[in-house]
């Protein structure tokens, strides 16, 4: 026939390629997965900010204050590798509006407790919601985000880093406001946002097409050493940033003596500048490579953390600003090379970045503890701003992510 002859005359482009073309973000879905990022990162990046206050109150010592940073990141980070491979099993979604009033609901109530036992059980229960959270969600967004996948999970990974970033004024506003029991004022957006996506989640549908090109598309295979390597990188950077986030308030009391209410201020600067860098990391990320962009992140963060050191009044802001923004960037990058070294098992890849290496990069926090008892806040400071130079070395050897 006719119409069989001209079909055959006429190259017909790869199903793949098609199906790929055709994928658009659903940017409803986007929008409201990054509002529940926003707000369980919001109460994840409270806690730095009301250790001071929780230390005044519990006269707790720099390395037990340390301890919580770790009991939060061991519940809500070492923990999101199981909470991923479920997700590759099948999708969770009424997780998505438990975890975000779980997540809300421990923190909470942590300016209530009468003890540090009850400190730690509350950081635990908000941390398994934080767990519970992160894979599914990271999981859904890579699925609806098209073939720009970094630019997709940088509006993803935005919400929380908002959350993050606005977590410490919030905080800081409610506890000098109205004393500790002010941390309840964390419990009205997470009730909110959790009925949200009880009534709007369920009615809305992973795109078919992202659906068809899951399928049609071949799954590569996983690359264990530079999965490896990859952990270890986000390891070191976590151990960075928590030092700073966890160090940096006391640095600004304890030798800067600053106002106790800049401190959410302090860390909305180091916070805020990082959720920039997320969004604009994206895009660049897209462009220039993905082991490229971290490769040169990591060389640039540790001159600018000396020089935060070095320096005093605003100029100790911008710079703060400007570390945030370079060394928090690498964190979306981070999440799409490593679903690029395990397309298989994208939740499990988003759970051990997200979850497993951060969680490990929390035994930092109480590492850098023991070293500011016993050595001096401003040697953990120091260790921190110097630590980035070891990740830039490990990850000069990532390699590439295998095409499909």
């Amino acid at each position: 026939m006719t119409p069989d002859r001209t079909a055959a005359a006429v190259p017909m482009p790869p199903p793949v390629a098609a199906a790929a073309e055709r994928v658009k973000p659903d940017m409803r879905l986007l929008g409201l997965l990054a509002l529940g990022h926003f707000v369980v990162d919001t109460n994840q990046g409270s806690l730095p900010a009301l250790l001071p206050f929780l230390r005044t109150a519990l006269d707790l010592s720099y390395a037990a204050t340390g301890a919580i940073v770790l009991m939060a990141n061991v519940t809500s980070s070492l923990t999101q590798p199981l909470f991923g491979y479920l997700a590759d099993q099948t999708t969770r979604r009424w997780l998505l509006p438990l975890s975000v009033f779980l997540s809300s609901l421990g923190f909470a109530l942590t300016g209530l407790a009468p003890s540090y036992g009850v400190v730690l059980l509350l950081v635990l229960v908000s941390g398994f919601g934080i767990a519970a959270y992160h894979p599914e969600g990271y999981r859904t967004a890579t699925r609806v985000a098209g073939d720009r996948k970094a630019t997709g999970l940088s509006i993803f990974s935005t919400g929380g880093n908002i959350g993050i970033s606005i977590g410490p004024p919030f905080i800081t506003a409610l506890v000098t406001g109205l004393g500790l029991w002010g941390s309840l004022g964390l419990l009205l957006p997470g009730v909110l946002v959790a009925a949200l996506l009880t009534g709007v989640l369920p009615r809305l549908s992973v795109p078919s097409a992202s659906r068809t090109e899951s399928a049609v598309a071949p799954a590569g295979r996983t690359m264990v050493a530079a999965m490896t390597l990859l952990i270890l990188v986000v390891t070191v950077r976590s151990w960075t940033q928590l030092g700073l986030t966890t160090f940096v308030p006391f640095y600004y009391l304890d030798v800067l003596g600053g106002d106790p209410r800049m401190i959410g201020t302090l860390l909305f600067v180091f916070l805020g500048a990082g959720a920039l860098g997320t969004l604009v990391a994206g895009p660049i990320a897209d462009r220039v490579g993905m082991r490229r962009y971290v490769v040169s992140v990591f060389l640039l963060a540790t001159p600018i953390a000396i020089g935060f050191l070095l320096v005093r009044g605003v100029l100790s802001f911008i710079l703060l600003g400007a570390l945030g923004f370079v060394l928090v960037s690498t964190f979306t990058v981070s999440v799409v090379l490593g679903q690029a070294y395990m397309p298989r098992n994208p939740g499990m890849a988003s759970g051990l970045i997200v979850g497993f290496a951060i969680g490990a990069g929390g035994i930092g926090a109480v590492a850098l503890g023991w070293v500011a008892d016993h050595l001096g806040l401003m040697s953990a400071l120091w260790i921190s701003a110097l630590m980035p130079l070891a990740g830039f070395v490990v990850a000069l050897f990532l390699p590439e992510p295998r095409r499909a």
